[in-house]
């Protein structure tokens, strides 16, 4: 049954991430029927390539609000949006009185997990064109197939009957959502935004999760030229995977940028070209065969070069640099400062992980 479930969480989820040109005839049907459902009348659509141009153009006869991004300016969002959540009370009400104890498993294994696949993928991409606001953040809860995947496990798995009505809106739903790119709805136009045309992924924990990573080139990438870089899901400029240097690292503010393209560069590689002092080294007691470095980094910081414990997945063992205060002089005090313990606690570790 969970073996089930999780094939139709990872279905869901592949039809969410598709490179392929967007099915615009099922995509118009599919959001006319969920405005009608809404008691809206079905609208005029505008396609555009990509989310960012959905931001950066304006649909024929449409006036951009000056307080706002256009894509949230009227009421249909809302409205669709609580139609939405209508159809999920409902769904939930029917779920409860079938299969209840199957309700708990399915949320974690199928809702959550994608729910944090898409947070990871496309939805950190739309954030990347624009400041979030409540609204936005409501309308985006609705974007995501977590939810309809979720009661359509439900449906296949566990055998929940739904009414005609119900099923005929979550599929309207669905192919809504996996027909084409993203939307943003109005009361007389829809802004609908095409597939990307390349989209890089990597495992990013249980039950199935991805996130965005590509360390040679763009992550996700739009026909219009828009693209995101990303390493191991956080996004990054292009300059982090296309062409990392010590002397932009130095330049770079953002801690977490920092980090990512010095992880690009390789540690070995930065603390070489970036001309680290060695302040000491000395075999690493929490992982037998592997030694510690630390190196002068800034007047009051240093960094720790150590070896994980754990096997990455291609079987090598990856050497990763955590910054400690620049008044520790001995590389095993510094291992143990990161876990919070002291030289002689952390010299009888077994074994790190």
């Amino acid at each position: 049954m969970q073996r089930d479930a999780a094939a139709i969480r990872d279905a869901w989820l592949g039809r969410a991430l598709r490179a392929l040109p967007a099915d615009r005839p099922a995509a118009e049907a599919a959001i006319s029927g969920l405005y009608r459902l809404a008691g809206l009348s079905p609208p005029r659509f505008h396609w555009v390539p990509s989310p960012l141009a959905a931001f950066e153009t304006v649909p024929p006869g449409m006036r951009l609000r000056p307080d706002g991004p256009h894509v949230f300016d009227g009421s249909a969002a809302r409205t669709l949006a609580a139609s939405a959540l209508k159809l999920r009370i409902g769904l939930d009400d029917t779920v409860g009185k079938h299969s209840s104890s199957l309700a708990a498993l399915f949320r974690q294994q199928v809702q959550l997990s994608l729910a944090r696949s898409v947070r990871s993928t496309l939805r950190m991409t739309a954030r990347e064109t624009h400041d979030f606001k409540r609204a936005a953040n409501t309308w985006y809860d609705r974007l995501c197939v977590s939810w309809i995947a979720y009661y359509d496990v439900m449906r296949q798995v566990a055998g929940v009957p739904l009414a005609p009505g119900q099923a005929e809106h979550l599929d309207l739903w669905g192919a809504a959502l996996t027909s084409a790119g993203w939307w943003w709805p109005h009361e007389d136009v829809c802004v609908v935004s095409e597939r990307p045309v390349a989209v890089s992924t990597e495992p990013a924990g249980d039950d199935g999760e991805v996130r965005l990573h590509d360390p040679d080139g763009p992550a996700i990438r739009y026909a219009d030229g828009w693209d995101v870089h990303a390493w191991h899901g956080t996004p990054v400029p292009p300059w982090v995977i296309v062409d990392p240097s010590p002397e932009r690292i130095d330049r770079e503010v953002n801690v977490e940028i920092r980090r990512c393209a010095i992880e690009r560069l390789g540690w070995p590689a930065y603390i070489e070209g970036a001309g680290l002092r060695l302040v000491g080294a000395a075999p690493d007691p929490g992982n037998p065969g592997s030694e510690l470095r630390l190196y002068d980094m800034r007047p009051d910081t240093r960094v720790l070069l150590a070896v994980n414990g754990s096997v990455e997945r291609d079987g090598t063992r990856r050497r990763y640099g955590l910054t400690v205060p620049g008044a520790i002089g001995d590389p095993v005090a510094a291992a143990a400062w990161t876990y919070g313990l002291s030289a002689e606690q952390y010299s009888l570790l077994a074994r790190r992980t």
